[in-house]
């Protein structure tokens, strides 16, 4: 576990200094995040109509799912997948442009994604039905049934990992782009980058740590029963989320886009050192 957190540590202060030298990269997150927001709100009122129509026909809305019902699901998830993947081909694009030491601009980012945008309606097409697949799957099985479909979630993420980096570097439809994925992982072993190289052990600490500290500052604030202090307690605690959430996205997205360079080419790009991203692509041991 010790190996484990330490390999962690390095690769996303390897990533953080990416990060660090080029800060546009964060605005790309911080613009999925609000369109995101935005598309979930635009679907609160027909999903709110539905719930409240099935209230007075005396159909209980989560056991009697319609037609409509799921068609709608479908096309909440087809256009957040589409946003997210939008802007995670953004920020990929920018990351590898910067590793191969190319200027970089938001614009070229922004401007790359629009270039990709059927592959990338194509693969979110994808991400939505096998979403919606393994929901509707998900909403008849017990609890085993459940954990089964968790795991195929699991492996389907893992399975897509590398999906978003081939579509940003590469002039390939979206089943080449996963089935690219699939085979650079394979040929890497690359199973093993959650149990080895992943950031999110490293930001589920400071999660954790963030959790306390806000605890500690909002209770503070309320001991003091001061609304000033409450709301200055609940900013600082929002924007501090916030803060997180765009720098372990940004991270992840330099992260995926160098081990797509390693894994493609066996090429350690800059900041980053080839023996780590060996250790991240570790094969098995039998």
């Amino acid at each position: 576990m010790a190996g484990k957190f330490a390999r962690s540590w390095a690769l996303m202060k390897a990533s953080a200094a990416v990060l660090r030298s080029d800060k546009s990269l964060l605005v790309f997150p911080l613009l999925s995040g609000l369109c995101t927001l935005l598309v979930a709100a635009s679907f609160l009122v027909p999903v709110g109509m539905m719930v409240i129509g099935g209230a007075h026909a005396g159909e209980d809305f989560h056991q009697r799912m319609s037609v409509g019902s799921y068609l709608l699901m479908f096309a909440f998830y087809l256009v957040q997948y589409f946003v997210i993947i939008f802007f995670q081909t953004a920020l990929t694009g920018v990351a590898l442009m910067h590793l191969r030491g190319e200027p970089t601009s938001v614009g070229a980012g922004l401007a790359l994604a629009r270039s990709k945008l059927p592959q990338i309606f194509g693969y979110a097409l994808i991400a939505a039905t096998v979403g919606l697949l393994l929901r509707m799957i998900q909403e008849r099985l017990g609890l085993i049934g459940r954990l089964v479909i968790g795991f195929i979630g699991l492996a389907w993420t893992v399975a897509t990992f590398l999906v978003v980096p081939v579509l940003a570097s590469k002039d390939v439809g979206p089943v080449d782009a996963v089935k690219e994925s699939v085979e650079l992982l394979k040929r890497s072993w690359g199973e093993n980058l959650i149990g080895n190289g992943g950031i999110g052990v490293v930001f589920g600490l400071l999660m954790f740590l963030a959790v306390l500290v806000s605890a500690v500052l909002i209770g503070g604030a309320v001991a003091m029963q001061s609304v000033v202090a409450i709301v200055l307690a609940a900013v600082i605690v929002v924007v501090g989320f916030v803060l997180l959430a765009l720098i372990q996205s940004s991270l992840q997205g330099i992260y995926s886009a160098a081990l797509y360079r390693y894994a493609e080419a066996g090429e350690a790009s800059v900041g980053f050192d080839q023996a780590l991203l060996q250790q991240a692509f570790a094969p098995k041991k039998k």
